[in-house]
């Protein structure tokens, strides 16, 4: 069974952190992977950097920037993953926009997932369709789960078709802004996690974009399986290091 479906049937709500690759520093992309599953995290996001990231506010931005600068690349992360099935157990999922992934070979690339024990991809500008029509097969032929957005602007009819092509959870857009500009959950939210937990699809919800504290987690996750924690992690990345991750993560696993 794919990591990211058995880790979806544990009873507690789930933290899951992303991560640029290749930063701070180019070869801290294990140690960081180590240290988040060594202090409870449940699931992992690494950030595959791209220089026109279009969802990423600026501090994922800038950290893609100086990852890219420092040479990250395709090739790069997956032979910086070659071993990491050896030392860490929880679902790993590359995020990442379409561009990388087709000059690679979406195959080539799949089978390179596969290969390295990747479990599933987060792409946000590829469409839903698309990726029904031209690319599921492959996808399932690796064993990989392909993760959706979906936004409070998202329609009732297409949450429903997301769901119908989905085998994992939708990533639930807490609002229509890039990552990293929110400060706190509104009535407007809530109200959009309320609606769209009574819809009750086959497919939990993670919730991500705006999540940076204990506050905003239990806010997520009042109606949702899980939150993602993305643009605060990067920043505490950039002014504390690698060695301040069991601090950061503490405070949600409380």
């Amino acid at each position: 069974m794919n990591r990211i479906i058995q880790k979806l049937q544990e009873p507690q709500k789930l933290l899951s952190i992303y991560f640029t690759a290749g930063y701070p520093e180019l070869n801290d992309t294990v140690t960081i992977i180590k240290s988040l599953e060594d202090n409870g995290v449940d699931m992992i996001e690494i950030g595959l950097p791209f220089s026109d990231p279009l969802a990423d506010g600026p501090t994922i931005q800038d950290s893609s920037t100086a990852a890219l600068k420092n040479g990250m690349s395709s090739n790069l992360l997956f032979d910086q993953l070659t071993n990491i099935r050896e030392i860490v157990k929880i679902p790993l999922i590359i995020m990442g926009y379409f561009n990388p992934i087709l000059q690679f070979g979406v195959e080539d690339f799949c089978k390179k997932c596969q290969e390295v024990g990747i479990d599933g991809l987060i792409i946000p500008d590829l469409p839903a369709d698309v990726y029904n029509e031209h690319y599921r097969h492959i996808f399932e032929k690796y064993g990989l789960i392909n993760i959706f957005l979906i936004t409070p602007q998202t329609s009732e009819e297409r949450v429903k078709f997301i769901d119908g092509i989905s085998n994992g959870f939708i990533y639930m857009v807490s609002s229509a802004s890039v990552t990293g500009s929110q400060s706190g959950f509104g009535n407007e939210q809530e109200a959009y996690f309320k609606r769209i937990h009574n819809m009750q699809l086959k497919n939990p919800q993670i919730v991500g974009f705006g999540i940076k504290d204990k506050e905003t987690f239990t806010q997520a996750t009042q109606y949702a399986k899980g939150a993602i924690i993305g643009s605060a992690f990067i920043k505490n990345l950039t002014f504390n290091g690698v060695n301040s991750i069991e601090l950061f993560t503490k405070q949600f696993k409380a």
